[in-house]
């Protein structure tokens, strides 16, 4: 028997309940979610593959911007697992402020790395994003695969529809990144999908302090706290 003829064979009733379980379980993932990082601020959410080793230097780069952004007063998020996700929770372990995991329940890869000061598991990726988002004063993005691409598309799609707050969103590595970049430029601009402004959105930094100065000289004429219009977009998240 295939899985979808034992699907099949489940009555409607039965599958209806499972949803509506599942239902609860999101909203479980969510309330934790809220209670436990609303009074972490400001925060900075870092990410990067997790298959980077660590003599790499890019989780060397990952650690010693998250550890600058601690010792400045940022509490670091990341994805909670290893590779780039392990050096930013270790800077951020070894400096002043909160380092913080939200880490998914996957079915080979994910394992949580022991470099936590707040811990999240979650098993549905979507109530995950939120709050990476949520309680994020600004985006760094170092190499990665098909989930970094994923997080900082969605961050730039936030931003550029206004269902989120514009906070900087800086790719760390240009050597990495040009290619991706030269093909929004040559294609996604070309063919107007986007706007040429849009790439404003993005910053390029190859050294850890200047991401650091980055974020600051966004903020530098506004505190990091949320305006009222701000914080009414963040609800809606």
């Amino acid at each position: 028997m295939s899985g979808n003829d034992a699907l099949d064979n489940i009555p409607v009733s039965g599958q209806l309940e499972r949803e509506s379980w599942k239902v609860f379980q999101i909203m479980a993932e969510f309330v934790e979610g809220f209670e436990r990082l609303a009074p972490i601020w400001p925060a900075v959410s870092i990410f990067g593959s997790a298959r980077t080793p660590r003599d790499d230097p890019n989780y060397l780069k990952a650690e010693e911007i998250s550890r600058l952004l601690s010792d400045s007063g940022f509490a670091v998020i990341s994805g909670g697992g290893p590779g780039i996700m392990e050096a930013v929770n270790k800077g951020g372990y070894l400096g002043r402020a909160p380092s913080i995991g939200l880490n998914i329940m996957l079915p080979h890869e994910q394992a949580a790395n022991e470099h936590q000061d707040i811990e999240l598991n979650f098993r549905h990726f979507f109530s995950r994003k939120v709050m990476f988002v949520k309680y994020a004063s600004a985006y760094v993005v170092l190499p990665g695969g098909f989930g970094t691409l994923d997080e900082l598309a969605e961050i730039l799609t936030l931003v550029q529809t206004g269902k989120t707050r514009k906070i900087p969103i800086i790719m760390v590595n240009r050597e990495f990144w040009q290619g991706l970049l030269e093909w929004f430029r040559s294609t996604l601009v070309e063919e107007g999908t986007i706007d040429p402004e849009d790439l404003d959105l993005i910053q390029v930094c190859d050294e850890p302090q200047d991401v650091v100065d980055a974020i600051f000289a966004h903020y530098e004429t506004r505190g990091f706290e949320p305006s009222t219009e701000e914080k009414e977009i963040l609800l809606e998240l």
